[in-house]
């Protein structure tokens, strides 16, 4: 049997089993990433830059059925399947493109977009409202304070309103009960702004993302070769089978 042949039906039939793994990784990452910027959607304006997860969710579903049509069409040994399956293949490569290129077209934009957002909701903070929740929330998880450095505040009306100080989600977890919010206190605040601290998080994330999305192509682009290899190999009504 044809070495060529048996290795392109094992990369058929090895590619089948793992596309559950493969979409359920795929689900996971999806998830992650909109979980991520869910988590700081106030700080977003722009909400187009949830599509890359969208994509990578919808690859991941459509991934589990293409492991069932692909294990079928190799163990039956059906070129109308294998057809099918190269089909399919093709698509989601496509989509997962679209999904790395929409990561980098929104990488420079989340950049760009968020120092003009995220002071907007600063400025709303009042101690009650969402916009409070999101900015508390935001400083306590990334440990920081203001949009660029804690100094931020002493433009906004909350820092006048209440004998200037800043919120207490700026003060460092260790120091939280002795804290009271004073700027002459810069030991027990953290000075770092947000900006750049949640920048860099929702860049790893789509970094993270984009990764996995370019491993998996690999992955498919075998399996397009395999493809390939058997139907311009065979002869016509003699599909050698795997056990052979």
């Amino acid at each position: 049997m044809d070495c060529g042949i048996i290795t392109s039906k094992t990369v058929l039939l090895l590619l089948s089993l793992v596309f559950w793994a493969a979409g359920a990784a795929l689900a996971y990452v999806g998830s992650y990433v909109l979980k991520s910027y869910s988590s700081f959607d106030k700080f977003f304006e722009d909400k187009y830059t949830l599509i890359p997860a969208a994509i990578i969710i919808g690859v991941a579903v459509v991934m589990f059925i293409i492991g069932t049509v692909g294990c079928c069409a190799t163990l039956r040994e059906s070129k109308v399947g294998l057809g099918f399956f190269l089909v399919i293949i093709l698509v989601m490569l496509a989509a997962e493109v679209t999904a790395f290129v929409f990561g980098f077209i929104y990488r420079g934009k989340i950049t760009g977009d968020l120092e003009k957002t995220m002071t907007d909701v600063f400025q709303k903070y009042d101690g009650q409202s969402p916009e409070t929740r999101a900015v508390d929330y935001l400083q306590d998880q990334l440990s920081c304070c203001g949009v660029k450095n804690f100094t931020d505040w002493e433009k906004m009306a909350w820092f006048s309103t209440h004998n200037n100080t800043v919120p207490k989600s700026c003060c460092k977890a260790a120091n939280v009960t002795s804290c009271t919010g004073r700027v002459d206190q810069l030991d027990l605040l953290n000075v770092e702004g947000c900006e750049a601290k949640l920048d860099r998080v929702l860049q790893d994330v789509l970094s993270y993302a984009m990764l996995v999305l370019l491993g998996f192509a690999i992955i498919k682009f075998f399996g397009i070769v395999s493809v390939c290899v058997i139907t311009c190999r065979r002869r016509r009504n003699e599909y050698q089978p795997l056990y052979a």
